[in-house]
């Protein structure tokens, strides 16, 4: 019975001996990651900071008052979000941030401010609000590439001295509150509105002067038409006064293209020996020329029995 009490105790107490083991190799070393950094401070004061990955022996951490706070050097970012700012015009703009960083000196980002992670974003906030309260919204919103660069510029001198290095300011989203963003549509409707009625004017200004000019040519032109077609006329009368018979010819049959067949009655080719064309007007013709005599009887024999014996 004592043998196996024995063998129990002894059992118990190597499996706890392991963890303690590791427990108090634990206290006694420091193990520093890949792009981490060990500080290890005495009593709150800094004694030295441990950059080179690997385990390190260090028995003065046993004691209570030594302490080893491991800090991360990788880049990382941060998102600030709704950042109240007002533009030049007085215009209400929700601005979100975002900022990728990196700590270059872990002690001093230990020791030369509180918490640097308020200290970063309260002094980005007054960053932004002073600066792009120089520039009005439409100035924000298109050149948001340029004003993170002045943002980041503006910071660095303060960031650096507390062991940080800022990569990248960027403003990653830009907004407004709903009654503003409906104010600004409806202006922005309303520039519209006038830019169209603007355009709208002007082309009709434009088409009216066009047309003016246009017509202004065509008359000239006209003009010019009708000069040209005088003179040829004039060359053509020329040309046939060098031939009596042609020129008479022409005339002739110019008079007889004025005539309307139609409304016109036209007595023409009677010499001044012969009847006038006043006489063969008022002449009136025999419509009986023609006509047989045989019938002219018949005819007059139908009419006398149509009319019966007379008294």
């Amino acid at each position: 019975m004592t043998n196996n009490l024995t063998m129990i105790f002894a059992l118990i107490g190597g499996l706890l001996l392991i963890p303690c083991l590791a427990l108090f190799f634990r206290m006694l070393t420091i193990q520093v990651e890949d792009e981490a950094a060990a500080i290890v401070t005495s009593f709150g004061k800094w004694q030295r900071t441990i950059r080179k990955p690997g385990l390190l022996f260090y028995p003065q951490k046993i004691w209570p008052w030594v302490q080893v706070k491991t800090m991360s050097m990788k880049r990382d970012f941060r998102h600030y979000e709704e950042i109240h700012v007002n533009d030049r015009r007085g215009t209400t703009v929700v601005i979100d941030l975002w900022i990728e960083l990196s700590i270059t000196s872990p002690e001093n980002a230990l020791f030369r401010v509180e918490n640097f992670e308020k200290a970063l974003q309260s002094l980005l906030t007054n960053s932004t609000t002073s600066i792009l309260g120089n520039f009005e919204f439409q100035q924000i919103l298109s050149n948001r590439g340029e004003l993170g660069r002045i943002l980041r510029d503006d910071i660095r001198e303060e960031t650096s001295r507390w062991g940080l290095e800022i990569d990248l300011v960027f403003i990653s989203k830009l907004s407004l509150l709903p009654d503003v963003a409906q104010q600004l549509f409806d202006t922005v409707a309303a520039h519209l509105d006038k830019a169209k009625l603007d355009i709208e004017e002007t082309g009709r200004l434009e088409a009216a002067l066009l047309e003016a000019e246009t017509s202004a040519k065509i008359a000239s032109l006209i003009a010019e038409a009708q000069g040209q077609y005088a003179l040829g006329v004039g060359k053509a009368y020329h040309r046939l006064s060098k031939n009596q018979e042609l020129l008479r010819a022409y005339r002739d049959l110019y008079d007889l293209s004025l005539m309307k067949p139609q409304r016109t009655v036209a007595f023409s080719g009677f010499s001044g020996q012969e009847i006038s064309a006043l006489e063969a007007a008022m002449a009136v013709p025999n419509i009986f020329e023609n006509v047989p005599i045989h019938s002219s009887r018949s005819a007059a024999r139908q009419s006398a029995e149509r009319d019966g014996p007379q008294s």
